[in-house]
């Protein structure tokens, strides 16, 4: 059997941080939505994407293929449903597609359409959980985290915790290898799990749900407030409230960060800080990049969505609802435009295009420092975001 995760128009929704990796690839909770699928399964899974991602994320196909859209939370009875299709079924819920068993073998032959045209239609009747907006990420953070630490903690036992530590409640997971020591940690408002490796320092306090990968880091005496996720590799300091890190990204010192998502390999400065309420109260508004406007959130907490590579300088202030773009340079006293293309290099004062080599070179140290290389693939990958975005850098 082989599974495939499939990009649908809501790859287009979750613009710019789906510029650099399929909807699949998007942390909520302890995991990736592919990395759920995939401990549910127990096999690898490939995605069916936009053409420049495709060789990042490549596909494999076979005689039989399940495919599920990579929007969706696993829950049991939608599992169960995938996982009892017959060849040439669908399941589909108000006309959306969500999984489909197929052999084809050529991912451009894949059609959403045309499969709910050809396939044997199963209608799901169950309530499904789907990935539509970029808020769904903090909103629903604190639901998938719940649901992870169930999935990923039964039937094993954690690491004993060091006397050191206050913990309160006893939804508590260390892996092995993770160091904590003189921490406040709460467990009774949610689950909190330590990956393998991670260090928490002396000083900190945390209220579950919490989480945090493989090699993360939470800085001294940092207060964090569920529900976070600090994803694989990511350092964090100061003050975080319903955020989530997807993964190697740095925000090391004071600041607040609430109500945001943090893309891979960005760098916060010291003392930047987020509104995540606006001074009226009013509901919260966020650019949409497939409708080119600034759309209703239905929120009032909505702070930053910053996409891969995307750095600020100290002192930074971003507004409330406030989208940066793909491997942006930002810096300088002042709020920020409330959205800054990919690509862009500037303050309040103004911004001009981050010059690509400049931004290539950057990315590259950056992985050097992470001990990784920085492939030709990925200097493609920069090349082919440069140019999908060049329209939006008018600066009007």
């Amino acid at each position: 059997m082989n599974f495939i995760l499939f990009d649908d128009e809501r790859y287009h929704h979750l613009l710019p941080l789906t510029y650099s990796r399929p909807v699949s690839a998007l942390r909520c909770g302890i995991m990736t939505i592919k990395e759920k699928w995939q401990h549910i399964v127990g096999l690898p899974l490939h995605d069916i994407t936009q053409p420049h991602l495709q060789e990042k994320f490549p596909v494999l196909l076979a005689q039989d293929n399940i495919c599920i859209n990579g929007a969706l939370f696993p829950n049991k009875a939608l599992v169960e449903a995938i996982l009892t299709l017959k060849k040439g079924c669908c399941i589909v819920q108000d006309n959306q597609l969500l999984a489909a068993r197929l052999d084809f073998d050529h991912a451009e032959k894949f059609n959403i359409q045309e499969i709910l045209i050809n396939c044997t239609q199963i209608h799901f009747l169950s309530e499904v959980k789907w990935l539509n907006t970029l808020w769904d990420l903090f909103t629903y953070n604190d639901t998938a985290t719940r649901d992870d630490y169930e999935r990923i903690t039964r039937g094993r036992t954690s690491q004993k915790v060091s006397t050191s530590n206050q913990i309160l409640g006893d939804q508590l997971f260390i892996e092995e290898g993770a160091v904590v020591e003189c921490a406040i940690i709460n467990t009774l408002t949610g689950p909190v799990y330590i990956g393998k490796n991670a260090e928490i320092m002396e000083g900190s306090i945390i209220r579950g749900p919490f989480a945090m990968g493989e090699n993360a880091v939470l800085k001294m005496g940092s207060k964090i407030y569920g529900a976070t996720t600090l994803g694989p590799g990511c350092k964090v300091g100061g003050e975080v409230n319903n955020s989530v890190f997807f993964a190697n990204s740095n925000k090391a010192h004071d600041g607040f960060i609430g109500n945001s998502v943090i893309g891979e390999w960005c760098n916060i400065g010291a003392d930047t800080n987020n509104s995540n309420l606006k001074n009226n109260y009013e509901e919260v508004k966020l650019w949409s990049e497939y409708k080119k406007s600034f759309v209703k959130t239905g929120l009032q907490f909505c702070g930053l969505i910053m996409a891969d590579h995307a750095k600020c300088g100290i002192n930074t202030m971003f507004n409330t609802g406030t989208v940066v773009g793909f491997s942006c340079n930002i810096y300088g006293a002042g709020f920020p435009r409330n959205f800054i293309p990919s690509y862009s290099w500037g303050s309040a004062n103004g911004f001009m295009e981050y010059q690509l080599k400049k931004a290539t070179e950057t990315a590259r140290k950056v992985f050097e420092r992470r001990h990784l290389p920085f492939t030709p693939a990925d200097e493609r990958l920069f090349e082919a975001i440069f140019l999908k975005t060049q329209e939006q850098r008018n600066y009007v």
